[in-house]
């Protein structure tokens, strides 16, 4: 009787053993990919945007700022080089390309994970991809955005970066303050942030009516095509 009640105690200990080490494992996956993002955004926050990427764009534009609306000064927008342009202003680039033979485009119905940063400000996440349990920037579960590409509540940056992802990709891209959310707020908008957290600095960024440059990233990655 004496040994089955040690075998059992010892039996409990390594139970309780291995969920820590599975808690500390879990722990240090999310902040292992949280400082992959960051580590990220601080390199294109480090970028300086040279003659030769200004000659690239065909033209030198401006940051759109409210205190500065319809001035012909500012603060220069920055091109990265390694990132593709399209007429929209829009940069991407493909971290991750689906191997999947469908296709995103116009009218499809798609599900997608996302992040979303205040490149422009700081680099505040306002928005975690594969978030997992504890943080302000964290959910239960995460609930992944559905949407139809080309909704016209959808932001025209996501509507335009999801169109040629194939499932399994990941897309990052840049987005200046015309194709991304209305001065107003997201509000009505999508996607949304899922935290209170990031919503409040989200608004902040795009409500500020001083000199603040609005640029935002996100990154998407194309889960489904319904």
């Amino acid at each position: 009787m004496t040994s089955t009640i040690v075998a059992l105690s010892g039996n409990a200990r390594v139970s309780t053993i291995d969920k820590s080490r599975d808690g500390i494992q879990r722990q240090y996956l999310t902040s292992r990919r949280r400082l992959v993002m960051e580590s990220s955004v601080l390199s294109l926050l480090l970028v300086q945007e040279t003659p030769a990427a200004s000659a690239a764009a065909g033209q030198v534009r401006m940051e759109q700022m409210p205190a500065l609306k319809d001035k012909n000064y500012g603060k220069t927008r920055t091109v990265y080089p390694d990132f593709t342009l399209t007429d929209s202003g829009l940069q991407y680039k493909d971290l991750v390309f689906g191997k999947q033979a469908d296709v995103a485009t116009v009218g499809s119905k798609v599900v997608v994970d996302w992040s979303g940063v205040t490149l422009g400000y700081y680099g505040r996440i306002f928005e975690a991809r594969n978030k997992a349990k504890g943080g302000s920037f964290t959910g239960d579960e995460k609930e992944f955005f559905r949407f139809t590409v080309g909704d016209d509540k959808v932001i025209p940056a996501f509507n335009e970066a999801v169109q040629g992802m194939r499932v399994g990709g990941i897309r990052r891209i840049i987005v200046p303050p015309e194709i991304g959310y209305p001065e107003t707020g997201y509000s009505g908008y999508y996607p949304e942030p899922g935290s209170f957290a990031g919503k409040r600095s989200l608004d902040f960024v795009l409500q500020n009516r001083g000199m603040m440059d609005k640029t935002l990233l996100f990154d998407i990655e194309l889960l489904k095509i319904l």
